[in-house]
């Protein structure tokens, strides 16, 4: 006999006592105010250098954690709270994540590329590690398959270096900016309003009452209906040469394919903050694992979309050899099927049954 499984992205699934109300609400957003303070107090503890310290570097990502899920709670339940204060609020914390977003984003899209060079050209990615790398490989054979990367191989190092350059230099901008926000007047009256948060939360009148339950599944019924809107059958494809030719053309506004997928990734986060802030400042939340791909799928999307707009962007810069060219032009195109990868991979995640039988 089949057996139906309540589907664990319903927040109904999760509540058997009694409804959660804006005291749950409260004791959430007081919990992440106070994550947002440790963090912060790390941070100035474990100072930052020129390139950042690990300690300082865990603590930023601490501090984008909290801003984000507090700043997510004041976009879902904002009828339960100070409308004004939720108003002035979010920008805020919404400038505080991205500011600090920025380098760690320069890092891993550098690292990506390069390991991306590396593998498609069989060459080293870092011109730094290519002496060290050379005497632990062995001896390479010679054959077809050396001789058809040959062309790819003779860019890839100049390529590299050039996303290097490019992204290291964004990457030092964006520590720099990092450091001169979390010194600002702007972050320091953010750090006062989360310090007042962690003991007092703007509750309206009517929030001890309330049920949150509505108001999250009202989120949970805008990430469906994006993901409806999805070209999921285009995402059953391998490939998508729209998207390729999009990339390589003098344009350099982003794909509009893309906007869509990352209007979901917001909305999922959406969805999955809303669950946390239903179990209250413990955060015992269930983990739905078919969110937890989903969502998994969605930053590969991102990363990679990201990738490809910047190795499109190297390619566009003036002068450069046509072998340089030619590595960066299939490095573009090994990221976008990186996209449909991610997109195909989000499409079965998202679509697997919740109901089983027994």
């Amino acid at each position: 006999m089949a057996q139906q499984h309540l589907d664990p992205t319903d927040p109904r699934s999760r509540h058997a006592g009694p409804a959660p109300t804006g005291d749950a609400l409260a004791g959430y957003l007081r919990a992440q105010a106070t994550e947002f303070l440790r963090a912060l107090r790390l941070h100035r503890k474990t100072g930052s250098g020129p390139n950042g310290s690990e300690g300082s570097a865990e603590a930023a990502r601490a501090l984008r954690r909290s801003a984000r899920r507090i700043s997510a709670s004041l976009h879902t339940f904002q009828p339960l709270l100070d409308s004004d204060w939720c108003e002035a609020m979010r920008p805020e914390l919404a400038w505080v994540s991205g500011t600090l977003a920025m380098e760690h984003a320069y890092t891993a899209r550098l690292e990506r590329l390069l390991a991306a060079l590396h593998r498609l050209s069989g060459s080293a990615a870092f011109p730094a590690q290519a002496s060290a790398r050379a005497a632990a490989a062995p001896p390479a054979k010679a054959g077809a398959p050396a001789q058809e990367r040959g062309n790819l191989t003779v860019g890839a190092a100049k390529a590299g270096a050039l996303l290097d350059r490019q992204l290291t230099l964004a990457r030092t901008r964006a520590h720099s900016t990092a450091l001169q926000a979390l010194g600002s007047s702007r972050f320091h009256a953010v750090a006062d309003k989360v310090a007042v948060l962690a003991s007092e939360v703007p509750l309206a009148k009517t929030a001890g009452t309330t049920d949150l339950r509505p108001l999250s599944t009202a989120a949970q019924d805008r990430l469906a209906d994006a993901v409806t809107a999805l070209p999921l059958v285009v995402a059953g494809h391998p490939y998508n040469a729209a998207a390729l030719v999009h990339g390589l053309s003098p344009d350099t506004v982003p794909h509009p394919q893309d906007a869509p997928w990352h209007q979901v990734r917001l909305l999922l986060r959406l969805h999955r903050y809303a669950r946390e802030a239903l179990s209250g400042p413990q955060g015992n939340a269930v983990v739905d694992l078919r969110l937890l791909a989903a969502g998994q799928a969605l930053n590969r999307h991102r990363d990679a979309s990201e990738a490809s707009a910047s190795a499109a962007q190297a390619a566009r810069t003036p002068r450069i050899a046509p072998a340089t060219a030619y590595a960066l032009g299939v490095l573009h195109a090994d990221q976008r099927h990186e996209v449909e990868a991610a997109r195909f991979a989000f499409q079965q995640a998202w679509q697997k049954e919740t109901v089983g039988a027994s």
